[in-house]
């Protein structure tokens, strides 16, 4: 099967899809004047972005990663993506406390979706 890379930089891809799977790079919201909720709704809005475009969307998420460089923001974070994921739609998550490459970032999210199956024609 063909692997297809997107929006490559020499270093990374922001997604890469194969065999019926979307995975795209860790997500940040790209300003540092956020708090962790802004930032968070930001980065999904991003996530939902690169679904649509790459042939998923967010029901179709497998796994999420979710990387908080303090976990005691862990409550305010879940607050945004709870009201976010749809019931029954809920995908297998970690999340962890990581040192960020920049100084305010404050979540990161790295996600797996199954693409949207293609409309065949059958009724």
């Amino acid at each position: 099967m063909e692997i297809k890379r997107y929006e490559g930089t020499g270093r990374m891809s922001k997604a890469v899809v194969h065999n019926g799977t979307v995975y795209l790079c860790g997500q940040t919201a790209g300003s540092d004047s956020l708090d962790v909720k802004e930032q968070t709704a930001g980065v999904l809005l991003k996530i939902e972005e690169l679904l649509n475009k790459y042939g998923s969307d967010k029901n179709h998420i497998l796994s999420a990663i979710i990387y908080l460089k303090d976990i005691g923001l862990f409550k305010d974070m879940n607050q945004v993506w709870d009201a976010w994921v749809e019931d029954g739609h809920e995908p297998a998550r970690a999340c962890v406390e990581a040192k960020m490459a920049a100084e305010n970032i404050l979540v990161e999210i790295s996600i797996v979706a199954a693409e949207k199956e293609q409309d065949k024609g059958i009724f």
